[in-house]
């Protein structure tokens, strides 16, 4: 059975009280409620404009253009520095809530007025990132694969230079831009499907783990 968006709030856990004070809050300030990517997700015209996550340690509204927000109280975190769009408002106890509503209510509106001037992130280009070595040494010496790396999507380039760039070995490195050789040959994505299982095509759910005995 489908997860619904009751489903998640009535399932106890660890910030399933802060979640509903912050639902109260979102929906009060117009947006629409939907489950998207086993999380409430409120929208816009269909426009997402903030998912609700909680982690170990805190919960947060994370704005999914929270780049663009002025954040005047200096408040808004960046994941890592590879995270453009999104940003996140962290709380860890429900007396943050309440202390910060006003101040929440503020961002939630400045996300809604970001999304109706039609405002767009300015998102850092694949040329703009670095070429770890060890692909550039492949690259220098692999024409079927150059060929291959240099026909992906932007998107798709950027993901595989984000992902063998965070190895901090170069042994390593060079193990995942191996791994992946079939898959750059094919045209794909470093999470695009390759089973044809997928419910979330091109990306992969999982659903090749049903080919495993």
């Amino acid at each position: 059975m489908a997860k619904t968006i009751e489903k998640f709030f009535d399932t106890p856990g660890p910030w399933q009280k802060e979640m509903l004070m912050l639902r109260e809050i979102v929906l009060g300030c117009g947006l629409m409620e939907e489950l998207k990517w086993g999380v409430p997700c409120y929208t816009y015209n269909k426009a997402n404009i903030l998912i609700l996550h909680g982690f170990k340690e805190y919960f947060a509204l994370n704005f999914f253009k929270g780049a663009l927000l002025e954040d005047q109280a200096k408040v808004l975190v960046q994941q890592t520095e590879n995270v453009q769009a999104t940003r996140q408002l962290r709380m860890s106890t429900s007396q943050e809530i309440t202390e910060n509503e006003k101040l929440i209510k503020e961002y939630i509106f400045e996300a809604i007025e970001i999304e109706k001037a039609g405002l767009k992130v300015s998102y850092k280009q694949a040329s703009e990132y670095n070429i770890p070595e060890e692909l550039q040494n492949v690259l220098d010496n692999d024409g079927e694969f150059k060929e291959a790396f240099e026909n992906l999507t932007p998107g798709r380039i950027k993901g595989y230079l984000l992902y063998f760039s965070a190895a901090k070995q170069s042994k390593t490195r060079e193990q995942r831009i191996a791994n992946y050789r079939d898959k750059i040959l094919s045209g794909k994505g470093f999470n695009d499907c390759t089973c044809g299982l997928s419910k979330r095509l091109p990306n992969c759910d999982g659903s090749h783990k049903q080919l495993v005995k």
